[in-house]
């Protein structure tokens, strides 16, 4: 059986080709160029780009796991142990804590290991090796 999407496979090369203007080509080119470091502009401090996993909140470790999906450094699957990370859940309530509004530093570095020691004494091997994978990404960045 074939499933057709309805492309028209005759005129697909005769679409208007026309080349992209230098100012997109100059916006493309800022957008790949990743500062080392910027500078912060209250105290005019030198800050460096390199995330902080032992002190950081979930919407921090949250945002610079999106980062790096959308850049292609980190796969979906390879995601999913920085996603389990930014999950909280109320003992009071039994809901989720919204992280926007969640300012509680943690250290992701010390939860991954937890984590990885408690996967590996519940004989969850595929658990523990995706959190060791996280760990080690978050050791070289």
């Amino acid at each position: 059986m074939k499933v057709d999407a309805g492309a028209d496979y005759l005129f697909a090369n005769q679409r208007n080709r026309q080349p992209a203007p230098a100012d997109s080509q100059a916006f493309a080119a800022m957008l790949s160029q990743r500062p080392a470091e910027t500078r912060d502009g209250a105290s005019g401090q030198v800050e460096s780009s390199r995330p902080d996993f032992t002190s950081m909140t979930r919407q921090e470790l949250f945002d610079w796991m999106n980062g790096q999906i959308r850049s292609g450094d980190m796969s979906l699957d390879e995601g999913s142990a920085f996603m389990g990370m930014t999950v909280k859940i109320s003992a009071a309530t039994g809901q989720p804590v919204d992280m926007a509004t969640d300012t509680d530093r943690i250290d992701f570095t010390e939860k991954a290991r937890q984590g990885l020691a408690f996967f590996q004494s519940s004989f969850d091997f595929a658990a523990a090796e995706r959190l060791q994978d996280a760990l080690d990404r978050m050791q070289r960045t």
